[in-house]
């Protein structure tokens, strides 16, 4: 049965899921939103076992005869998978996965192409190669023709290409046999390399290995939980389309959110309102060529807008319609369908967006260490934006959560357009531009005195989700952390109280409890925790805060990553894999949380 213990490899152009059994179950090509070529994590009839189900296809593995264990790492700092597959007379082999991803010609080289080295490490295991790509989502499959060391898969649309150095009948045929001598498999675009097998494969990974490696050593990492914050800023560098800047939420369409619930959505795309704190995590960690680059996929956005009206998402490469379909031929996680390609959301009315983008840019224009800071002209294409934020911030929307059919005004939306127009005034002020920072400064105070009027509820002292509103919902968490209001204030405090009375489920946050157009929420939604966390440390909890991280640091699977969901209960990972903004939300707590490094010492 499918599960979300999986690796990630991957290189900035595209990535792979890959299970404990090192077979890959996931993975998109050209780019993280492209066709699927192994697809079984949603259409999982390979089988566990030896035997081979002759009707599967969208997977790629080594099988072992008689299989019984196996082990799973990746090379330290590095995004590197390292799996051990014992039989049951303790033979064993390992494989080493890995994408290309190097300093060449002083460019970075991401070839669409996956590495596996396999090797004896004890006995004599059988091995048989299964290689069965696929195209149109599951419902094609490729023509082969073979050549003396390579095997070329032929699609209506595409060709990709298998070279090894193990006999190409054995792979054709998936052929047990002895594995005496390692062997090499490089599976991507239909090209021929210009170097033998061995060397060029033996060049790529340690070139691969020594670029992750400089690239971590330069990360500012808290003192405590540096192995976790290193994972998870590795992962989230794996979700960057490196062509555009672009990080998408996460590389898998349609994990549902919990068991048989439908809420099964298309992740592999840019969402604006995660574009602030993918900034902040990066700035904490001190990625500044990868902020820099996210940045400008932001300011491209805004330079694309018309009359500075925004949608929440865009494609990897700016793409702007996101049309979202039913895939028939894939049957769902755990046969949990419907899996949907494209994602609705980009039609939606979320006025969140405005303040977030920003926000995000803010950092442009106050961080010297950027090649391209921001200007006059950044500016004036942010106030657009801003002046979008004035028109709607109290107005009904979608919502941070997205709900389908249900409109009201927004509190977060409407605190992000008050953001928005703070930072203006302060990017204003920055820029010696008097007037617009006056203009800006006294908007602002007009939006939050009205928000705080319309949103707080005076007799249960808190602040509640919309605009005259009885519900609470997860985002108010971030209201401090976004300078709407102080962490000390009598309603924040009263605010947080009230969440944890009706969202905490033990160590977790939901990020609602009300009803939605699929029913009422089953999982937790695992940034809310981490906001909560961080809420407790702004409120001198710090030793709760520090125990319920520890707690989620445990929630993580084999090798340190987070989806989107989980169910309290169980503990169990539930949504799209791995979730970008698990990630950051882990990054900012452990920032915060750590003892500094001269405490350590």
């Amino acid at each position: 049965m499918s599960d979300l213990n999986l690796g990630v490899i991957g290189n900035c152009t595209f990535g792979a899921l890959i299970d404990r059994r090192a077979r890959v179950v996931w993975c998109c090509l050209p780019r993280f939103d492209g066709d699927p070529v192994f697809c079984s994590l949603l259409n999982d009839h390979s089988g566990d076992g030896d035997e081979v189900d002759e009707s599967a296809a969208g997977f790629f593995d080594v099988a072992v005869d008689g299989f019984v264990r196996s082990e799973q790492h990746y090379l330290q700092n590095s995004a590197i998978l390292i799996t051990t597959l014992y039989d049951k007379d303790d033979a064993a082999l390992e494989i080493a996965d890995f994408a290309p991803r190097f300093k060449r010609l002083d460019r970075n080289f991401r070839p669409m192409m996956m590495v596996r080295h396999v090797r004896p490490i004890r006995g004599r295991p059988r091995v048989r190669v299964r290689l069965r790509p696929v195209g149109n989502y599951g419902s094609e499959r490729p023509q082969t023709t073979r050549g003396s060391n390579h095997i070329r898969y032929v699609f209506p649309d595409f060709t990709l290409r298998c070279t090894t150095d193990a006999p190409v009948t054995y792979v054709t045929n998936e052929i047990s046999f002895v594995l005496e001598e390692p062997f090499t498999i490089i599976f991507g675009a239909d090209e021929s390399l210009t170097s033998s097998i061995d060397e060029t494969s033996r060049q790529f990974f340690r070139r691969t290995l020594e670029y992750w490696r400089e690239w971590t050593r330069y990360l500012a990492v808290p003192f405590e939980w540096q192995d976790a914050v290193i994972r998870a800023a590795i992962t989230l560098k794996l979700c960057n389309f490196e062509e555009s800047g672009a990080i998408i939420a996460a590389m898998t369409t349609s994990i549902p959110e919990a068991a048989n619930t439908q809420r099964n959505w298309d992740y592999r795309y840019c969402w604006l309102r995660d574009a602030y704190f993918v900034v902040q995590a990066l700035n904490r960690l001190g990625a500044t060529r990868t902020m820099e680059e996210h940045l400008n996929y932001v300011t491209n956005v805004v330079a694309g807008a018309e009359d500075g009206r925004l949608q929440p998402v865009y494609g990897v490469a700016l793409d702007a319609r996101l049309i979202e379909e039913e895939v028939p031929s894939l049957v769902g996680y755990r046969s949990m369908g419907p899996v949907r390609k494209g994602n609705q959301a980009y039609e939606h009315t979320q006025h969140d967006v405005y303040g977030s983008v920003i926000l995000a840019a803010t950092q442009s224009f106050f961080d010297e260490r950027l090649t391209r800071p921001g200007d006059l002209r950044l500016f004036q294409r942010l106030e657009e934006v801003g002046y979008r934020a004035l028109e709607v911030f109290d107005k009904p929307d979608a919502g941070l959560w997205e709900l389908r059919t249900k409109a009201r005004v927004h509190t977060y939306s409407g605190v992000m357009c008050w953001a928005g127009a703070d930072r203006l005034a302060r990017i204003a002020a920055h820029l010696g531009m008097t007037e617009r920072a006056i203009f800006w400064r006294e908007r602002a105070g007009v939006m939050r005195a009205h928000i705080l009027a319309e949103a707080y509820d005076e007799k249960r002292n808190t602040l509640v989700e919309s605009f005259g509103g009885k519900e609470i919902d997860g985002s108010l968490l971030l209201l401090y952390e976004l300078r709407f209001i102080e962490a000390s204030d009598p309603r924040f405090v009263g605010t947080v109280n009230e969440i944890e009375r009706q969202l905490r489920r033990g160590n977790h946050m939901h990020r609602y409890a009300q009803e939605d157009d699929f029913g009422r929420p089953e999982t937790a939604f695992n940034v809310c925790t981490f906001w909560y966390i961080d809420t407790l440390n702004a409120l001198g909890r710090g030793d709760e805060a520090r125990e319920l991280f520890e707690n989620m640091l445990n929630c993580r699977n084999h090798l340190g990553l987070l989806s989107e969901d989980l169910d309290p209960d169980t503990g169990e990972l539930w949504g799209n894999y791995p979730q970008t903004y698990s990630m950051v939300g882990l990054i900012n707590s452990a920032m915060m949380l750590s003892k500094s490094w001269r405490e350590a010492f």
